[in-house]
């Protein structure tokens, strides 16, 4: 079994964070959301891994894959353009050969590993294997109908009229067979080439296309408020008291907080759940739940809640910043006398003046 994560793509809907950097590397609890998939890639016990990269972002995939601490083969795919996941898996094909494979994009997150999705892909002697989750508003996605015995019967992408509220979580498991489907559907008025068009037709063909359902979470980590909730989520799941870095007696550190090498904690107070980075400094301010702090960032004079900061932003005087995602080295400061709460999405570099 080998994987094939797709680590490409413009991620429009995340600008102007992904001007500057691959969405798939923006950081959920100060870790990059690719890093959770290949956790679970690697927990599944997979090795041989293929990475599928844009031109843009492929140095900087590159660069977090080789400093991360996973025990696998790499193989890096260059996409020369986000023509569809159907074409990522015609790009990937020389290295797949006729092995089985699991996709996963790398910019969603799951509750749960794969190794419970392999096995039942291998168990049921599958030729495709599709993962569903129920959703509220599946016109926002790939919807799949089920026959009787939970067979895989019709893919619809992103349907107006939707035939049922199982939507396309995105991890799949196939076989050899999906070459041969890839090669024969045509891009669709998307001009892409849909991964959805290729399982319909083996569907078509009479292969065996199971589906399973996730019983945990799963994060569409797209826009701004899916990031801000998949860090919420993680925090509030995976975090534990951690206190590695610095805080003075006149500090106060409350429930599941995590506060890494070299960060200082100074006449402040941070309620968990709450990551600190590494070399990060809170001086004189309250960090409350659910909010991620880079390495390197500063705060000083300031209340932050449900916030996501990336390395070296600095956020000095706002008395309230919530629900808010700043980028790399972003400055948020407040003059005198301006006291209003604020909600911000800033990209890397910019600064901005309350």
């Amino acid at each position: 079994m080998k994987a094939l994560v797709l680590a490409g793509g413009k991620g429009t809907r995340l600008r102007p964070l992904t001007y500057t950097m691959a969405k798939q590397l923006i950081p959920v609890a100060n870790v990059p959301i690719l890093h959770y998939v290949l956790r679970h890639v690697e927990e599944a016990g997979i090795r041989d891994v293929g990475v599928i990269l844009s031109p843009e972002t492929g140095d900087q995939v590159r660069a977090s894959l080789e400093g991360g601490p996973f025990s696998l083969d790499l193989t890096y795919i260059v996409q020369e353009a986000p023509l569809g996941l159907a074409h990522a898996v015609k790009v990937a094909r020389p290295f797949l050969g006729g092995d089985p494979f699991v996709m996963y994009l790398g910019d969603n997150l799951v509750g749960r590993g794969i190794r419970h999705l392999v096995e039942e892909f291998v168990g049921r002697g599958a030729d495709a294997l599709v993962l569903l989750k129920e959703v509220a508003d599946p016109r926002r996605f790939g919807v799949v109908e089920l026959d009787s015995g939970g067979r895989v019967r019709r893919l619809v992408e992103k349907p107006k009229d939707p035939p049922s509220n199982l939507a396309l979580v995105g991890v799949y498991v196939f076989g050899p067979a999906i070459h041969e489907a890839v090669d024969e559907i045509q891009p669709s008025w998307r001009g892409e080439l849909e991964i959805t068009d290729a399982i319909q037709r083996l569907v078509d063909k009479g292969y065996q296309v199971h589906s399973a359902f996730l019983d945990g979470w799963w994060l569409d980590t797209g826009k701004k408020d899916d990031l801000l909730e998949a860090n919420r989520v993680v925090l509030d799941e995976w975090t534990r008291r951690e206190v590695e870095g610095e805080v003075d007696a006149e500090s106060k550190v409350v429930g599941r907080v995590r506060v890494e090498p070299e960060a200082r904690v100074v006449r402040s107070e941070v309620r968990g759940p709450v990551v600190i980075g590494r070399g990060a400094l809170v001086e004189d301010s309250f960090v409350g739940p659910f909010t991620s702090v880079g390495p390197g960032c500063t705060l000083r004079g300031c209340v932050l809640q449900h916030c996501v900061l990336l390395e070296g932003a600095v956020v000095e005087g706002v008395q309230r910043l919530e629900d808010s995602v700043l980028g790399k080295n972003a400055v948020v400061r407040v003059a005198a006398g301006n006291h209003r709460a604020v909600r911000l999405m800033v990209g890397d570099d910019a600064e901005v003046l309350l």
